[in-house]
């Protein structure tokens, strides 16, 4: 399992995760065909000419998925029941396409669960970052992760 368990997690605790991923034109287009987001914004050319970004921008929730996607394998893979929210979701910069997108997450809290013995909760900071250094996303998303096996029972 390359995930963490309950218990492996801590307040304070971060990761600087290894994958990157540069957006493609192919991404964007998908992406929003496969959510059905129509917005011009992210599809027209012509009509992002005369926006005051100039050319099309990344669907957010694209960077948001991405974002957390990228935290998987060091945190929550295989040893998460579910996600039980996000909040405090921020997009203070555009995503174009051609930019690379790296993520860092940071344990912001751990508590027991009050219904599951055999689980707990994790509150993670997920932030992502262009290839300028410039953050272009974050939220906070709450999981109910799975406790360690207890060996031998």
């Amino acid at each position: 399992m390359a995930g963490l368990y309950f218990e492996q997690f801590f307040v304070g605790q971060s990761f600087d995760h290894p994958w990157t991923r540069t957006i493609t034109e192919m991404d964007n287009v998908m992406y929003c065909a496969l959510t059905m987001n129509v917005a011009p914004i992210h599809l027209d050319e012509h009509y992002c000419a005369g926006t005051e970004f100039g050319r099309r921008m990344v669907a957010s929730l694209y960077t948001a998925g991405l974002m957390i996607g990228q935290s998987i394998n060091d945190t929550t893979l295989g040893t998460t029941v579910a996600n039980l929210g996000m909040s405090d979701m921020r997009f203070p910069k555009p995503v174009f396409h051609g930019d690379t997108i790296r993520s860092r997450t940071t344990v912001r809290s751990v508590r027991d669960s009050k219904s599951r013995p055999d689980a707990g909760l994790v509150e993670f900071e997920h932030v992502a970052i262009n290839q300028h250094g410039d953050i272009v996303a974050s939220c906070l998303r709450t999981a109910l992760m799975h406790r360690k096996p207890v060996q031998g029972g």
